[in-house]
């Protein structure tokens, strides 16, 4: 029997090489996230193939599951390591080798396989490690199936089977192409700047874009797990203005940038203006929705109150349906809804048909940015953006808060603004419209003037957005107020940005 996991053990002794190492932490809402070697070591890994392995016979779904894993220094031996324990379960794997996610959700569907689990940590820093998974594609597992997971793995209880085997699928990635390419090509003449960050989208992202026929200025595309220049995650200041720089520099039409494993995109417009995901989402959605009159957009509840708002969105009957945040909240969410997309403030889009299969690809959200540009030859990137009705809203922010902590703090926070509410106490000098606590908090006042704090379900950190309709001042002043509530709880750290 393999033994049961401990939750800590000494690296570079005896214990560390022979027996089984996961932290209860690092199964998330989700998907799984570790620090390696610090959280979880390799024996670690295959305890946890074995307890998907274990959960998907549960589930009664058949055991053939479809695999990959992201351009980091260890993350091939991460996924070969998770392959064990699948096998030792009974599970048939297919290896597509070195993949983004979206490349992994796509196999599932060309490779017939109803399981995935593809080796990845998307853009967090170097050093961590993780596992999206999922059995029911589109979609990948939430709360129930990860503390499922999380039960089976940590107490040791697993289940093995025979008839677990590999194999290593060959040129998978131009399978992956050809269906993204396998349309018309880009009629306008548009010169794009691809920004990659080093990850792994830096193999893929640039080759699919120049089969579309636009110019293509490639940034940052070799692959080079050290990250020199700055950590892939389009959500991050650091990366935009670097894309910024690059379109001013070049004259590009627009800039797109991918995340670590390519299941995100952040867009720069033609005069190196950064325009957050959300914005970005909202802009699709007018597009669509004129070809799809009456659809329904799901959104997560950081992004731009303009899903509701904005009156051409409303002209084309679409309707807003603002959701928890989390690639798979909002991905079963549109699955559930029948929906015709799903939009994240962190650039995770998901495309449901007729557009897409339900998940989230930055590369088929690039094609939906360069349609859009494509239906109005007449408007740069910027026109579109401009025509959106003005909001000032922040980037993401995310003070620290340790993983067992930062729960019971939005708890708290959440009931110090429902007690303001109770007692008719103002916020930013009115009166609360609203709250909606379907994840976290989000407190509105009677001006639309909006402020988000909810917990990560990636990093040891809380999130804070704001966002207002009538002018940066308020956005500011909603900042400070929001803060100020947070700052009540001496065990909020320090913001990684700020406004």
């Amino acid at each position: 029997m393999y033994p049961k996991p401990a939750p800590f053990l000494k690296t570079n002794t005896y214990e560390y090489e022979s027996s089984p190492m996961v932290k209860a932490t690092g199964f998330r809402e989700y998907d799984a996230r570790w620090l390696f070697e610090k959280e979880i070591n390799l024996m670690g890994v295959q305890a946890l193939g074995l307890g998907l392995g274990t959960l998907l016979h549960e589930m009664g779904v058949e055991p053939k599951l479809a695999t990959g894993h992201d351009f980091r220094s260890y993350s091939a031996s991460i996924k070969y390591a998770l392959v064990t324990g699948l096998m030792a379960a009974g599970v048939k794997v297919h290896d597509i080798g070195l993949a983004l996610s979206p490349m992994a959700y796509f196999a599932q569907f060309a490779l017939d396989c109803p399981a995935v689990a593809m080796v990845t940590a998307s853009h967090n820093d170097n050093g961590w490690t993780g596992v999206k998974m999922g059995a029911q594609r589109p979609v990948t597992f939430g709360p129930d199936e990860m503390g499922r997971l999380r039960d089976i793995v940590l107490a040791g209880k697993f289940r093995y089977a025979d008839g677990g085997s590999y194999r290593f699928v060959e040129n998978f990635p131009e399978v992956y192409l050809n269906d993204l390419t396998n349309r018309p090509k880009i009629k306008r003449k548009l010169k794009v700047v691809a920004a990659c960050g080093n990850g792994t989208a830096g193999a893929f992202a640039p080759k699919m874009l120049e089969r579309l026929g636009v110019e293509v200025i490639p940034m940052d595309t070799d692959l080079d797990w050290t990250f020199p220049h700055y950590n892939p995650n389009p959500e991050d200041l650091e990366m935009l203005h670097a894309m910024s720089a690059k379109v001013k520099e070049t004259g590009a039409d627009v800039g797109l940038g991918f995340d670590g494993d390519g299941d995100r995109c952040g867009v720069v417009d033609n005069h190196g203006e950064e325009i957050f995901a959300d914005k970005i989402g909202v802009m699709l959605a007018r597009d669509l929705s004129k070809l799809h009159p009456n659809s329904t957009f799901v959104v997560d509840v950081k992004s731009t109150g303009l899903f509701a708002t904005d009156p051409m969105l409303k002209a084309n009957g679409a309707k807003a349906d603002y959701w928890k945040t989390g690639h798979s909240y909002i991905k079963r969410r549109v699955t559930d809804l029948k929906a015709l997309a799903g939009f994240e403030k962190s650039g995770h889009f998901f495309f449901n048909a007729p557009v897409g299969r339900g998940y989230d690809d930055g590369l088929v959200t690039a094609i939906h940015v360069l349609d859009m540009l494509d239906r109005n030859p007449t408007k740069s990137m910027a026109d579109l953006y401009a025509d959106l009705p003005k909001t000032w809203g922040s980037p993401t922010m995310s003070p620290h808060c340790d993983d067992e902590k930062k729960y019971g703090i939005v708890d708290k926070v959440t009931a110090r603004f429902k007690d303001m509410q109770a007692k008719g106490q103002p916020i930013i000098g009115q009166k609360i419209r609203d709250l909606v606590t379907v994840n976290g908090v989000r407190v509105t006042a009677e001006d639309g003037t909006w402020g988000l704090v909810r917990a990560s379900s990636n990093k040891p950190e809380l999130v804070v957005v704001v966002e207002s309709p009538v002018s940066e001042q308020r956005m500011r002043d909603m900042f400070k107020a929001v803060d100020g509530v947070l700052r009540e709880n001496p065990e909020v750290g320090a913001y990684n940005q700020t406004i």
